[in-house]
């Protein structure tokens, strides 16, 4: 037998071992519980109707006002929030920058260090093939 099981029986036996009157005790504290939490639902659904009855006419009066001046609000909501992200991440790229060329090895600078070097490595292949190329050309021209 694990050990979840053995918990599970020690509750169990724990359960039986407890009087009646506790038993009755923690069932009427669950009920009386469950019977608050669910009329404090239904006040809230009928005071929520309520208000929504109310306030669907102010609404509709205000609407020539009220959606532009949201549409507004959320437009500049928007551009604050996308300014200081990208503040940020130029903060942090600047800071990454500082610390790579400090020699202060920041995360990432092992596979940008090897990118430098297949890169170049690249362009010195291309620089090779191409003066080749221009003193094959250059002693074409001469034989002709």
């Amino acid at each position: 037998m694990d050990q979840s099981q053995q918990h599970g029986s020690t509750i169990h036996q724990q359960q039986q071992n407890q009087p009646r009157s506790y038993q009755v005790v923690k069932a009427a504290t669950a009920a009386t519980a469950g019977g608050s939490m669910l009329v404090l639902s239904g006040l809230i659904l009928a005071a929520t109707v309520i208000v929504l009855t109310i306030a669907t006419p102010l609404l509709v009066i205000f609407s020539p006002v009220l959606v532009p001046a949201l549409v507004t609000v959320g437009l500049l909501t928007t551009g604050f929030l996308a300014s200081g992200g990208f503040g940020i991440a130029a903060i942090t790229v600047l800071s990454w920058i500082y610390r790579y060329v400090t020699g202060r090895h920041p995360p990432g600078a092992d596979s940008l260090d090897q990118a430098r070097m297949k890169l170049a490595g690249k362009a010195r292949e291309m620089k090779d093939r191409a003066t080749e190329f221009g003193q094959q050309h250059v002693t074409g021209q001469q034989t002709s």
